[in-house]
């Protein structure tokens, strides 16, 4: 997709990332629509920002979110250990199963450290794994402590690995503005496709192109479903058996898709 043309979903858009992934598509061009669940409060949105309603829960609910957009940033975040699953996880699936195949662009915010054993974490990781097995184009933002930085802390600096795990802003801070801008330019960003980072800031001003700090970065394997340089203690032969069939479900159509396009 251009710069400035297309239509994004964001999914979490009523969220505190998701208002200002809104605000920034908007402002660059974009076609913007929000998912909102019926009854939430998006008096926020501009008078061109699209809401539509749905559940993300229940994958038929989302047929009208998906409907002719060109690329999905993930915003969300259920905030609780026990809605991890059905939230963090399950809302990037169903989001997935809706969209049957068709080629969007996906930014899939989650979280620094999420490679740290915990429920809430495990869940994160696993829907990871779900964009990356469903072979769309992708960029994976792992944003360390919102809005923990100083004025002066906007030098932008995109890690690999997951290798900070203090659980507290000594992992790195980033500010909620500069994570929306991430997520927004990735989109249309070749060199940020496939890829998967660490987002923090420390003392400098802020970059003016992103750019060079995408294109510095590796790609993620074609033959894992992790992060590249990701500690390998999530061992996919343990995972639930639903897991395996969520991604076995997601790769069938994206091949079915590729083969009738030739």
């Amino acid at each position: 997709m251009s710069t400035q043309s297309g239509t994004i979903l964001v999914v979490g858009a009523t969220g505190s990332i998701g208002t200002l992934v809104t605000a920034e598509a908007a402002s660059r061009g974009y076609r913007v629509r929000a998912l909102a669940r019926p009854g939430a409060d998006t008096s926020a949105f501009g008078d061109g920002v699209e809401v539509v309603h749905g559940d993300l829960t229940d994958s038929a609910t989302l047929g009208d979110a998906v409907d002719g957009i060109d690329a999905v940033i993930f915003t969300h975040g259920a905030h609780q250990g026990s809605l991890a699953e059905k939230v963090d996880y399950g809302g990037v699936r169903n989001v997935l199963t809706a969209l049957h195949g068709r080629p969007v662009r996906i930014a899939l915010m989650t979280a620094i450290g999420v490679t740290k054993r915990s429920e809430g974490h495990d869940w994160k990781r696993r829907a990871e794994r779900l964009v990356r097995a469903s072979e769309l184009p992708y960029t994976i933002v792992r944003p360390g402590w919102f809005d923990y930085n100083q004025p002066t802390e906007q030098r932008i600096l995109m890690l690999q690995g997951d290798r900070r795990w203090a659980s507290d802003p000594s992992d790195g801070v980033i500010s909620r503005q500069q994570i929306a801008e991430v997520l927004v330019t990735a989109l249309a960003t070749p060199h940020a496709q496939h890829k998967t980072l660490e987002l923090v800031a420390e003392q400098g001003a802020a970059p003016h192109d992103l750019s060079p700090l995408f294109a510095a970065l590796e790609t993620d394997l074609a033959t894992s479903l992790d992060g590249v340089h990701d500690t390998n203690n999530l061992p996919l032969p343990q995972e639930p058996s639903h897991v395996h069939d969520d991604l076995a479900a997601l790769r069938r159509p994206r091949r079915s898709a590729r083969t009738t396009h030739g």
